[in-house]
């Protein structure tokens, strides 16, 4: 870790210990920060909440219970099913963390804070981009781990995308997830920005926070690598805003297999606007700077970096950034209308997990941040709710890693199996429709055109039955 890194550790230690000694300290939503709000019900305890209840009751519509106090939001459809039946067999959800431990900004802070030990072995990657910026993929080659399961059929591992969050920031759960994916027989790469941990800024542009141009950059090189292993992608906090925007803006071109947000940040304009709790907004601010500090020079000509470093909010340095600059200025309203995170999610073709907390610190209560709408009526994004977990955080004693990462990676593994029995169902129907077509050779062209257009309607039928 760097002599800065080391340094703003502290700092967000002494801010989030400031929090934690403060339990009445209260963040933009008018209540006190990570304090859990249920509408048309007063905050209760855990232990007097009604069996089956679980967090969050405007999710009563939609909504399917599972093992530690969680809920699944979803549209019903045999996809749901297939992910509903993985989850509630999943043993990560019965562990849940000691009450100590269970507190959001404690989970918060030892997510940002503390380093991963031992971390995985990196080989990195600089991908020129058609502008000739540049981002960093870091591969996870190592440690080696014995007895390594294999994802896919034919011996490919698949490939898993992951994607930090917006600040750049390496955190303790990403690098814990890569391990875990490792393990599981995945090829994890880590996809870093331009200016972000560690890849030079080597033109004066970075990247805003949903446009997904340079990760659509990203994925086409994956694939050209790995054409013939399957594709998953996990976004961080803030960072899923990049993710989503990729989702829908490519559609069923993504080559995407199914997707995982974690305490993902939708309604991203009025995230900024509302502001966050201060401690974690001082630190995520001071983050930035650090991190933009060493391209000031390089940033002279297109921003005014004297207003950049002197922000005092999230929204006042993100504006200054990417509003305010010389040569393009543009509105506030401009800026959100290209890079909002949902501007094309009904284009979106690929299942999303997401997984939010309800204590979340960051994001803040789920009645106020979370599109319940989404869930409930777009079959390809599902809602894990949990009652703890903070931001990021759904930590468990050591060594067991996330008990979200556990639920990624076998809710991935549910997907694979669904479309690989899918995809063996559409094979026997080709195959039984060509056999019966060779024996009606003989029979008039109208009843042959009958034929085939029912064959297309079965087959498009197919395509979107699991979303139904």
């Amino acid at each position: 870790m760097p002599p800065w890194g080391a340094a703003l550790a502290l700092i967000l230690a002494v801010l989030a210990l400031l929090g934690l000694l403060c339990p009445r300290l209260r963040g933009p939503w008018g209540r006190a920060v990570g304090e859990r709000t249920l509408p048309g019900a007063q905050d209760r305890d855990d232990g007097e909440e009604a069996d089956g209840g679980g967090p969050a009751d405007q999710f009563s519509d939609g909504r399917e219970p599972l093992p530690g106090g969680c809920s699944l939001v979803c549209k019903p459809s045999a996809l749901a099913q297939c992910l509903l039946r993985a989850l509630r067999r999943s043993e990560a959800l019965e562990a849940c963390p000691r009450s100590w431990f269970s507190g959001p900004h404690l989970q918060t802070l030892c997510h940002f804070v503390l380093p991963v030990a031992p971390g995985p072995e990196l080989a990195r990657e600089y991908l020129q981009l058609a502008d000739d910026g540049l981002v960093a993929l870091d591969w996870v080659v190592g440690p080696c781990v014995r007895g390594r399961r294999i994802t896919s059929a034919g011996g490919l591992p698949a490939v898993l995308l992951v994607i930090p969050n917006a600040w750049g920031r390496l955190t303790r759960n990403v690098l814990g997830l890569c391990l875990l994916a490792l393990e599981r027989g995945y090829y994890p790469v880590i996809f870093h920005r331009r200016g972000h941990h560690g890849c030079p800024l080597v033109s004066p542009r970075l990247q805003p926070f949903g446009d997904p141009s340079d990760l659509k950059e990203a994925v086409t090189y994956i694939r050209f690598r790995h054409p013939a292993a399957r594709l998953f992608a996990v976004s961080e906090g803030s960072g899923s805003a990049l993710l989503l925007s990729y989702l829908g803006e490519c559609g069923s071109s993504s080559y995407v297999t199914g997707a995982a947000c974690i305490s993902p940040v939708l309604r991203c304009r009025e995230w900024f606007e509302a502001g966050l709790p201060w401690p974690y907004e001082r630190g995520f601010l001071l983050h930035q700077k650090i991190a933009l500090s060493r391209y000031a020079t390089a940033l002279e000509d297109t921003v005014d970096t004297s207003r950049l470093f002197r922000s005092r909010s999230l929204r006042e340095f993100e504006e200054t950034l990417f509003c305010h600059t010389k040569s393009f200025p543009i509105s506030w309203d401009t800026y959100w209308d290209r890079n909002d995170p949902l501007r094309d999610v009904d284009e979106a073709a690929v299942p999303v997990l997401c997984i939010c907390s309800a204590d979340d610190p960051v994001c803040g209560p789920p009645d106020h941040t979370l599109t319940t709408e989404l869930f409930h009526s777009n079959p390809y994004f599902f809602l894990l709710l949990s009652r703890h977990g903070g931001h990021c955080g759904f930590l468990r004693q050591e060594p067991l890693p996330a008990w979200s990462h556990e639920v990624i990676l076998e809710s991935f593994r549910a997907l694979t199996e669904f479309f690989r029995t899918e995809e063996r169902i559409k094979g026997l129907s080709r195959h039984r429709a060509s056999f019966l077509g060779g024996h009606r050779r003989g029979g008039a062209l109208q009843r042959r055109e009958v034929s085939s257009s029912s064959n297309l309607e079965e087959i498009f039928n197919w395509k979107r039955s699991y979303t139904r």
